[in-house]
């Protein structure tokens, strides 16, 4: 083994330290799949969900990796989880998030082949920032959505306390809801949108409505 395409997908990081040791003594190359959301200026991250990452990219730079990092922004397949609502009705209703540049999940992928098979020095050292090509709003995914389906569908921002009893009752675990409303409460929004994905792969980032047309089957 010579290297390792590494997600994490715990709200905590210590559980990481055996296997970050195991793949220091291994596998000299990493790709680590990160989040845009990091703000390397503060003492402490905006919610526990990129606080992990931070805590993540420090454990492998201290373990002597130089990992490679891609910082992900938020994916457009998260859509799929208003895929229940929408076989009952035209309206998404849920926690609103801050604008972001939506990035679509096959983009994230082809960006990690590359980022695993070319040599380290044909990379930056600095986090890769893996974006859509704009800023959406959850309202503004919602409105896509409807023109590729071809129905009038609506956002409608609910209050954090509604929305942490729907994800309690949906059987969601309860740290993993007070990290999504603290994301959805803290998060700032962000109008960063790089070419990193196009330099990695020879192609611009895919749009959301991209991939709303590719997977429009899954929300009839």
């Amino acid at each position: 083994m010579d290297a390792v395409f590494l997600i994490w997908p715990l709200l905590e990081s210590g559980a990481a330290a055996e296997v970050i040791e195991e793949i220091a003594a291994t596998s000299p190359r990493v790709v680590y799949l990160s989040s845009t959301a990091i703000d390397d200026e503060a003492s402490r991250q905006s919610d526990p969900i990129v606080q992990v990452h931070v805590e993540m990219e420090l454990m492998l730079h201290n373990a002597g990796l130089k990992p490679i990092v891609l910082r992900s922004d938020t994916l457009a397949s998260n859509a799929r989880g208003w895929a229940a609502q929408l076989r009952i009705g035209d309206e998404v209703s849920g926690p609103d998030v801050a604008m972001t540049p939506v990035v679509d999940p096959r983009d994230v992928a082809d960006a990690a082949v590359s980022a695993l098979l070319r040599p380290n020095d044909d990379l930056d050292e600095e986090p890769h920032l893996l974006t859509g090509p704009e800023p959406l709003s959850r309202a503004d995914q919602v409105a896509r959505l409807g023109t590729v389906i071809n129905r009038p569908l609506r956002f409608r921002s609910v209050s954090a306390d509604l929305a942490r009893r729907r994800m309690l009752a949906d059987g969601r675990p309860e740290p993993l809801v007070e990290a999504l409303i603290s994301a959805a409460e803290h998060r700032p929004a962000s109008n960063c949108v790089t070419d990193h994905i196009e330099r990695l792969t020879g192609r611009p980032a895919r749009t959301f409505t991209e991939w709303v047309t590719d997977h429009a089957v899954e929300f009839h």
